[in-house]
């Protein structure tokens, strides 16, 4: 999960940890990227508004890092556009704050679905 604000991963990994659904938490878009590179998440979180790095240059250079890795966005400010380019560039889903808990955790579930479905051999 990656969002500049510390109270919302704070909230987040409350979530994921009530549903037994181990997550990583990161506040810099750079230390992010940098464990992508090397633990290839199934899943990411990626919140848009951020000082440092956009959440869809984060999610850009996501897809070139590790390919298989679903993107779910989130941002405070829902924009016709910005949903537009997320969903575009292959986001899995895209959640305005605040957001149902349920429906984010269910977004989680499908898109970890999608990943082990790709790693399946094909017939």
């Amino acid at each position: 999960m990656l969002d500049d604000d510390p109270s919302v991963l704070k909230g987040l990994a409350r979530l994921f940890s009530s549903a037994d659904t181990p997550a990583e938490t990161f506040t810099d878009p750079e230390e992010f990227l940098r464990y992508a590179r090397t633990h290839r998440p199934a899943v990411a979180l990626v919140d848009v508004c951020m000082p440092q790095m956009s959440g869809l240059e984060v999610q850009s250079q996501l897809r070139d890092i590790s390919p298989s890795t679903r993107v779910i966005i989130f941002t405070g400010k829902d924009d016709p556009l910005v949903r537009s380019a997320a969903l575009n560039a292959g986001a899995s889903a895209f959640f305005t704050k605040p957001f149902d808990d349920e429906e984010l955790l269910t977004a989680v579930r499908l898109a970890l679905a999608s990943v082990d479905e790709n790693l399946l051999p094909k017939p």
